[in-house]
């Protein structure tokens, strides 16, 4: 078995390598992926190893490097289109959700897209203004759209790799803060035996309370919850993974057994994910609940300049009160 330890970013390199390797139809496009590798290298060393005409370096068009690998997708290609940042998806975003996301729908199910679009998302990176967006209710909210994130090594490997086969059009996006967090990654386990790609996993197992998150707020999670061990109170911690279908099925069972629920996320409160949530929390497990769901999110505000950003982003500290405040009821 071949366990190495790679940051989540050459994770994500080595998932996208597998996938150029073992499907021809399998091509990257985006904005300086192929001579460049990526401004975050994530795409680094393929266009040298699969040539231009598989990893292409595409003009600053974000509408162009949708629309044409939509057209791509209904030829029976796979397109894998990187948008540089977060904040750079709203060009493209009228194309996403007039075209990717209901080409399927109507066509009556005759036309597939299997196309991937990689976002890197979140904060924490001190970035300028437009590179530091958490866009993911726009199109979890999107009917025909998937959408996923990852949030350790092991799962950018696998689940890109998931994503790119399969046959609907998934949102992938990819928490950039973490890029350079380090973990084991199981490099020969077959694809088939992987652990689903639209399924929530419980990342650190606890009685107290349920703390849901995803992407770059699992590491937050994970880190409330040792502080919290040290003062005797065992949190239980939830990797949703999967944002649109959303599952919950572990989610429902944590909470049936703390009866406690927090939601961290660091996109803005309202009318986001964490709502949706908390609503499904509560009327699933609605008489094991022994105080409210609360959220734990970024403000209702553009995202700040980096000097303050830390201020805007959920942390532990605000993870550990609104655990806290459940115990309060």
């Amino acid at each position: 078995m071949a366990t190495e330890t790679l940051t989540l970013g050459k994770a994500l390199n080595t998932g996208l390598r597998r996938a150029l390797e073992n499907d021809p139809k399998v091509v990257i496009m985006g904005e300086d992926v192929g001579k460049l590798g990526g401004v975050f290298r994530i795409t680094d060393g393929l266009q040298k190893d699969f040539g231009d005409q598989r990893v292409i370096d595409t003009p600053l068009a974000e509408s162009g490097i949708i629309g044409t690998a939509v057209g791509l997708a209904i030829r029976g290609f796979r397109p894998i289109c990187e948008i540089q940042f977060d904040g750079f998806v709203y060009p493209a975003y009228d194309q996403i959700v007039s075209q990717v996301a209901k080409m399927h729908y109507r066509s009556q199910g005759k036309v597939r897209i299997p196309m991937v679009i990689r976002i890197p998302y979140g904060g924490g990176i001190g970035a300028v203004e437009h590179h530091s967006e958490s866009p993911e209710a726009y199109f979890a909210h999107t009917a025909g759209l998937k959408v996923v994130t990852c949030a350790n090594p092991q799962d950018a490997y696998v689940m890109i790799q998931q994503a790119i086969a399969s046959d609907d059009p998934i949102v992938f996006l990819e928490p950039k803060r973490r890029y350079w967090e380090k973990g084991p990654v199981d490099l020969d386990a077959p694809l088939a035996d992987a652990y689903p790609l639209h399924s929530a996993r419980v990342a650190r197992p606890g009685t107290d309370a349920t703390v849901l998150a995803y992407g770059p707020m699992v590491r937050t999670a994970l880190d409330a919850a040792t502080a919290a061990a040290e003062d005797g109170r065992e949190l239980e911690v939830v990797d949703l993974r999967t944002l649109s279908p959303l599952d919950l099925t572990a989610a429902y069972e944590s909470v049936r057994r703390t009866g406690r629920c927090v939601v961290v996320h660091e996109a803005p409160g309202n009318l986001g994910l964490g709502s949706e949530i908390a609503a499904r929390i509560t009327e699933e497990c609605f008489y094991s609940l022994e105080s409210p769901v609360l959220r734990v999110t970024g403000f209702d505000t553009p995202y700040p300049a980096a000097r303050v950003e830390e201020e805007y982003l959920p942390d532990l500290d605000r993870v550990l009160d609104a655990v806290d405040r459940t115990f309060g009821w």
